[in-house]
């Protein structure tokens, strides 16, 4: 088939080279503009720019779908369809009816749980015992459209946002070679329940911030949720610290306060909840690297009593 493919992130890079791999024809990828990033703030291209240039595609990168000239520039393209993988902009009707078989969308959850921007961190915050992606027709809502196909995968005690990525990225580009395989007779098979949908907002720096009044197993969630970016943070002092890894200990009632470092251990230091206790093993301070929670005992004097707010 002739695919116009949109896409941002690794995430996306993936079902772009599976798409390719597959033998299907992509005269163009659409991808955001260049940011700046780094510490030394240069513009860089984002991952799908970099692996559509590497593959010889020619790349386009507006700064919105629905500015002028826009749709003129993906007419001029003779596409079946348009795969859309974590674009990161809403795609307008113009452009959903442009094509024989619309546009088509992978997206990292079990919908309808979980529309919107961060279904990996927000399923590992609210404890889901599963998630999986689907592949699903897009109409003008928020990833309303009917699915297509899915598949799911357990949530593990060890899971993070960033190992369950990697995995729901190469599921996503299996199950979206499979709904191609034969498109043209396929119908998507699931209305998506409006009783049963929740929204995965997009994760900002107060959503990484730890409420040591939570339960160990909470805080915890959050530790594996944030651990891509932008990383859980608690205070101690006016420093701002980075919680990178933990476990937790037990989750019964805390006789401590929430926050408070009551045991120093070889593997890193242990911290009372509001509910139960937890172990900080990977932790970064202030313009510093990660390191093991031990090394920061050793380097920074921690000691039992000390709290983090």
């Amino acid at each position: 088939m002739n695919i116009i493919f949109a896409g941002t992130p690794a995430f996306s890079a993936v079902s772009l080279k599976a798409l390719i791999a597959s033998g299907h024809k992509i005269p163009l990828v659409i991808t955001q503009p260049d940011r700046r990033a780094g510490r030394g703030m240069s513009m860089m291209p984002s991952e799908v720019k970099k692996t559509a240039i590497g593959l010889g595609i020619e790349t386009y990168q507006p700064a919105n779908l629905k500015s002028p000239g826009v749709l003129d520039r993906i007419r001029q393209e003779p596409a079946d369809l348009m795969i859309v993988v974590a674009f990161g902009q809403i795609v307008p009707k113009e452009i959903l009816t442009t094509f024989p078989f619309g546009c088509i969308n992978v997206h990292a959850s079990l919908l309808p749980r979980w529309r919107g921007a961060a279904p990996i961190q927000r399923a590992i915050m609210a404890g889901d015992k599963e998630t999986g992606v689907c592949i699903m027709q897009m109409e003008e809502g928020l990833d309303t459209g009917p699915v297509f196909c899915e598949r799911r995968i357990p949530i593990v005690a060890n899971d993070t946002a960033k190992s369950l990525h990697d995995i729901l990225a190469d599921l996503g580009a299996e199950a979206l070679i499979h709904t191609l395989s034969d498109l043209d007779s396929r119908i998507p098979v699931v209305q998506q329940a409006g009783s049963q949908v929740t929204y995965a907002h997009k994760i900002n720096n107060d959503d990484a911030l730890i409420d040591w009044a939570a339960s160990s197993s909470e805080i915890d969630r959050l530790v594996r949720a944030m651990d891509s970016e932008p990383g859980a943070h608690t205070f101690l002092g006016e420093s701002r610290i980075k919680i990178w890894e933990t476990k937790v200990l037990d989750q019964g009632d805390s006789q401590s306060g929430p926050g408070t470092v009551i045991e120093l251990a070889e593997d890193g230091f242990v911290v009372a909840c509001k509910k139960g206790t937890l172990k900080v093993r990977v932790i970064q301070r202030p313009g510093g690297k990660k390191s093991s929670a031990a090394e920061y005992v050793r380097a920074f004097g921690l000691k039992v009593g000390h709290e983090f707010k």
